[in-house]
């Protein structure tokens, strides 16, 4: 629990009221008020400043095409890193503009996968060093760290490993024939990271931002529900999908549950062999 005197030390002094909020299991979260105007601080205790650099380039990145929060100031205080969003507040919206807009987000292309920061997380490191190649960074760059993490727990066994290296067999042969464009990718896209402004505008929050396949981006939703019809079809229709997306979507559907069982346990273990019995 941060005090008024740690607050106090925030530039953008005088504070005149903070309060705790809800801020997802990563970051402590606050609501400041500082002369009259409302901001959102994420607090990471005992971090280091850098440890916002990546979240912080994300929402630079998404902002030039979608609305997020904008980052304001970052920094440490008393061993712990902040970051100082603007305060948005929340209203309804619809799951068309929600579909318009992540297909606005996914047509902001590069020439190469991977972002401009890397990030490390609860958990492994996320290296997203630039890449001309799709299969080696999606492999090399996010499988293989989570399935090396995996092991090191002991969340991984002999049904795993052979399912696995089918599934990244499959996956190589498929994309060495069929290349994806880079595409600004939010990298964590489930229901909880979306949210609709007052005046009805959607809104990105909390990217693990990166330019990669769509489909790894789009594979998120499916996950754990909160995005509805209206979306993938507002979605197609703004920026159409190839044939065969479903059955595309296993290999990165196992990239999210993977770091889940890696997180929080066996209780993920049979979605991930779900996926894995696949191939």
């Amino acid at each position: 629990m941060e005090n008024d005197e740690w607050f106090s030390q925030l530039p953008l002094a005088p504070i005149d009221s903070w309060q705790p909020v809800s801020g997802g299991d990563i970051n402590e979260a606050y609501q400041v008020v500082a002369q009259g105007k409302t901001y959102f601080i994420k607090v990471q205790p005992n971090q280091q400043e850098s440890y916002f650099a990546h979240e912080k380039r994300g929402l630079e990145e998404l902002s030039k095409v979608v609305n997020t929060p904008h980052p304001i100031a970052s920094g440490q205080i008393d061993g712990d890193a902040y970051l100082v969003l603007n305060w948005i507040d929340e209203g309804d919206g619809s799951q068309t503009e929600l579909g318009r807009a992540v297909a606005r987000m996914h047509q902001r292309h590069n020439d190469q996968f991977g972002f401009y920061t890397s990030h490390h997380t609860k958990a492994l490191f996320k290296d997203n060093h630039f890449n001309a190649d799709w299969v080696d960074y999606y492999v090399n760059q996010r499988l293989m760290p989570e399935r090396a993490t995996a092991k090191k727990l002991g969340r991984w066994n002999e049904f795993r490993e052979e399912h696995f290296q089918h599934m990244v067999d499959r996956f190589s042969q498929y994309y060495r024939q069929n290349p994806p464009v880079p595409s600004l990718c939010h990298g964590d896209l489930w229901a909880g990271n979306f949210m609709f402004a007052v005046d009805g505008t959607p809104t990105l929050i909390d990217p693990d931002a990166l330019y990669g396949d769509r489909e790894y981006d789009l594979a998120m939703t499916t996950i754990f529900g909160g995005f509805s019809s209206d979306f993938y079809r507002a979605y197609n229709e703004a920026y159409p999908l190839k044939p065969g997306f479903e059955n595309r979507l296993p290999w990165y559907q196992f990239y999210y549950l993977c770091m889940h069982l890696i997180l929080f346990g066996e209780t993920y273990g049979p979605s991930v062999d779900r996926i894995l019995n696949q191939y």
